[in-house]
């Protein structure tokens, strides 16, 4: 594999992820802490959060974060900037699914999607742009995905929660850039990760296929012809949080492998 882009502005900035112990926010920390950045490991998953940041060794450290709970949100915050000696960039990576037909769905389906996606991105977001406004800086990237470009069978309220993300994304931005803070989003599409063999299971028995099939269908659905890795995800977070992004703004990026999203 070749070596990670290399960008020298962003040593010794820090940055706080949510979702970081595991798949595309272990990747994401992953590649900032390879620019050498300061990072948070920010996960409801103390243990695995725990052994994310001594694998990333360095200056990562894991912090413990339910984002759908402002006072934790503001205490993870506070606790990161209290150890980091700052904060330059929020990545807002957590997120969860489940998966119905949506004349199935029920209220906790519901909830627990928007209580996560939407609600965790928005009260993360917030903490973090008062921050970076008292400060005069900052940089905030959004997880969303390729279901918030386009209606996501199975997922519809996953895809509902991911369009919400997107629609936050685009506003925050609009309000935020004149101070010169840039608000961003990643849209992933069918990436190789815990969530997405959860995700394979559930969908085989829905759609009465095997899960060898289901995933068959989305490397069919890929015009790269493969699966996506966390990494791929991870790079274009990068990018996003440097310097070479400075006039990109409110932007949903599609890092999907050339699915179509119209």
């Amino acid at each position: 594999m070749a070596a990670a882009p290399s960008y020298p502005e962003l040593a010794g900035r820090k940055a706080l992820v949510t979702g970081a112990a595991s798949g595309i926010g272990r990747a994401i920390a992953t590649a900032l802490a390879a620019q050498n950045m300061i990072v948070g490991i920010a996960d409801i998953d103390q243990a695995t959060a725990g052994a994310t940041a001594a694998a990333i060794g360095g200056m990562a450290f894991a912090l413990a974060i339910d984002v759908t709970q402002r006072t934790q949100v503001e205490e993870a915050f506070e606790s990161f900037i209290t150890t980091a000696g700052g904060c330059d960039l929020l990545v807002g990576n957590a997120g969860v699914s489940t998966m119905r037909r949506a004349v199935d769905l029920t209220d906790d389906d519901w909830d627990f999607n928007f209580a996560v996606n939407t609600k965790g991105v928005f009260l993360t977001n917030q903490v973090a742009a008062r921050h970076f406004l008292a400060q005069g800086s900052g940089c905030i990237v959004n997880t969303a995905s390729l279901a918030a470009k386009v209606g996501a069978p199975l997922l519809a309220h996953y895809s509902a929660s991911k369009f919400a993300v997107l629609g936050w994304t685009q506003a925050l931005a609009r309000e935020l850039a004149p101070a010169g803070i840039r608000v961003n989003a990643v849209c992933p599409g069918f990436v190789k990760t815990g969530m997405q063999s959860r995700e394979v299971l559930w969908e085989a028995e829905l759609r009465g296929m095997t899960p060898q099939a289901v995933l068959a269908d989305y490397v069919a659905q890929t015009p790269l012809g493969r699966l996506e890795e966390p990494e791929d995800v991870a790079g274009v977070v990068v990018f996003l949080a440097s310097d070479q992004a400075r006039f990109m703004t409110g932007q949903g990026i599609n890092v999907t492998g050339g699915v179509y999203t119209t």
